[in-house]
């Protein structure tokens, strides 16, 4: 049993006997709220008559019940926590198995006019994001997306180091994702942040001591009517003038109150996220730096989120049936949240982009950082600036399975092309998709399935999957010719890596064969680096003439009427086609 799957099966089994507790914790939960409710009934009944004694049991027991629920639902999320801690080990445990399809396929990232997105299965079901993205907010799977296409080759062994810490830091990062996980907003961070920067402030100053002075002299009416020292005309009177203070702004309050229900949840949730980012002390340089955007001098910062939350669940029920109305009369409530929340705006409003930034980077990277936890016998690829671009021992595609995999070793050197050959379903295409993942993975940091790498970084960029585009009246062949015309101005500006799978296919054999060779020609002149991948063998004289070829294939057998493959990465041209074989053994021909 390796590594990760034991410990999944593992946290678990503590998962689920801590769910049982809290569960048994609820019930009896419940049952005191019942008792109290019950309590206060009898206590009603006893003194029938006696107002005061009556008024007494209502305010205790109303206080009882706001203490009781609120430890109800401390309850209820730690009861959601573990759930949600259980889900995320099943899910690993079926993803370590390729169960993966059921989780979210990133199709909305798909980019046909990207470097190489659409060509290599980066986005949609089946692809390399579906597989390693376990991002639980939505600008987390956006910025893990970005991290998947920017196609940057700076400071890698700084993102290896960030990836290699958070991948031996498992419990931290599924607590993290776990509380994430339960964040549910109605709108995003960016919109929050948006709301923030451009909001109007409309309390004046005037009602911070106004509010206090109303509150403390309501409650000091109230108990000298308590005692019959003041008549409740005077308390009536009193809760008049405050409703009139109220109602001037209460347009206004509800159009700010309306705004804020729909953030409050992502404040309360944002805060616990910050709190374990606050709580770690990482120890490579990227972890650190993004942990250091968060901390304050003055105040933890996720107090501040928690103390705004406060203010705007305050808010939120201000207005919950007569009694709000009731508060606001004698105590201008609404008003003085209203107040805390614009000066919390003033104060912050620059900060929560940053803030929320770090929590989004931090989302993003527990998924790297998940990667290459499951894939112990991965390699970080050693960077250096050697000659050789990507020299790789036992390469292989990380969505196919381990027991299954047939691994090549390849090495391409700097200003190098590779011509391969090969039968229909021999494996080159997924050979080009294996060195494409190797330089993007590599590019983020990641570690490569392979059993030893070198690497000089390079960008990508990839022809293979052009299509035709009827609603831009676009044939196929100028598709591909706009493509190719778009890896010619890019290589002029910067260094590339690039894959090409069957070059203009669009056209007849001997056109094809001429503008291939030449096109070839002009990536070798432009001192690129890259494979190309053909059927057609005359291309392959190319490596005759110009030193910077090399002629690779995959190879394919027939014996006893049966078609066999290898998979295997060899020098060469291969000389075994099996397209009229497949042919005539699926009796599409005689």
């Amino acid at each position: 049993m390796n590594q990760p799957s034991s410990f999944y099966k593992l946290q678990i089994e503590i998962h689920a006997e801590a769910l049982q507790k809290i569960k048994r914790k609820l019930a009896v939960s419940s049952t005191i709220r019942l008792l109290v409710f019950l309590l206060a009934c009898f206590g009603v009944y006893l003194f029938f008559g006696n107002t005061k004694i009556i008024i007494a049991i209502i305010v205790i027991t109303i206080a009882a019940f706001i203490f009781l629920v609120s430890k109800h639902s401390n309850l209820q999320y730690d009861r959601d926590l573990k759930r949600a801690l259980i889900d995320q080990n099943e899910t690993e445990l079926a993803v370590l198995d390729r169960a993966f399809h059921h989780l979210p396929s990133g199709e909305k990232y798909k980019d046909s006019l990207h470097f190489y997105s659409q060509d290599i299965d980066l986005f949609g079901r089946g692809s390399i994001f579906q597989y390693l993205n376990r991002t639980a907010l939505e600008s987390g799977a956006d910025f893990l997306a970005k991290l998947f296409t920017a196609n940057e080759i700076d400071s890698i062994p700084k993102k290896q180091l960030a990836i290699k810490e958070l991948s031996e830091m498992p419990n931290w990062r599924q607590q993290f994702s776990a509380i994430a996980s339960l964040v549910k907003t109605e709108v995003s961070a960016a919109e929050v942040t948006d709301w923030l920067k451009d909001y109007k402030t409309f309390v004046p100053k005037w009602i911070k001591p106004v509010s206090i002075l109303f509150t403390i002299i309501s409650v000091a009416l109230f108990v000298l009517n308590y005692f019959d020292l003041l008549s409740g005309y005077v308390i009536a009177g009193w809760f008049f003038l405050g409703f009139i203070i109220s109602s001037i702004f209460q347009k206004k309050v509800n159009n700010l109150s309306s705004h804020t229900s729909k953030m409050q949840s992502t404040f309360e949730q944002y805060y616990k996220l910050i709190l374990e980012i606050e709580n770690e002390n990482f120890l490579t340089e990227i972890l650190s730096e993004k942990r250091n955007t968060i901390i304050q001098s003055e105040a933890k910062t996720s107090t501040v989120l928690k103390q705004f939350a406060r203010y705007l669940d305050v808010l939120g029920q201000g207005d919950i049936m007569i009694f709000g109305a009731i508060i606001n009369g004698f105590t201008l409530r609404n008003l003085n949240q209203c107040y805390n929340i614009e000066k919390w705006i003033e104060a912050h409003k620059q900060s929560v982009p940053v803030w929320f930034e770090s929590i989004t980077f931090f989302d993003a990277y527990n998924s790297l950082g998940n990667f290459n936890f499951n894939h112990p016998n991965y390699v970080f690829p050693k960077i250096n600036n050697d000659v050789p671009v990507l020299k790789v021992k036992g390469a292989g595609h990380p969505l196919l399975k381990e027991s299954t995999m047939v691994r090549n070793d390849f090495q391409i050197n700097s200003e190098e092309f590779f011509i391969v050959t090969g039968a229909n379903m021999a494996g080159k295409s997924t050979f080009l998709r294996t060195v494409s993942l190797q330089i993007v993975m590599g590019n983020m940091g990641l570690p490569l399935c392979a059993e030893k790498a070198d690497y000089n970084p390079i960008k990508l960029i990839t022809s293979m999957r052009t299509t035709d585009s009827l609603t831009d009246d676009e044939s196929y062949f100028f598709s591909e010719l706009k493509r190719l015309k778009f890896i010619v101005d890019e290589i002029k500006t910067d260094r590339y890596f690039i894959i090409l799978d069957e070059i203009l296919k669009g056209t007849n054999s001997t056109d094809k064969a001429i503008g291939s060779r030449k096109f070839v020609e002009k990536l070798v002149a432009s001192n690129s680096t890259g494979i190309i991948a053909t059927h057609d063998l005359s291309l392959c004289a190319a490596a005759e003439e110009l030193p910077e070829v090399k002629n690779y294939f995959f190879d394919a057998r027939i014996e006893n009427d049966e078609l066999f493959f290898d998979y295997t990465f060899k020098p060469g041209i291969c000389q075994n086609m099996n397209a009229s074989f497949l042919l005539k053994k699926m009796q599409i021909v005689d």
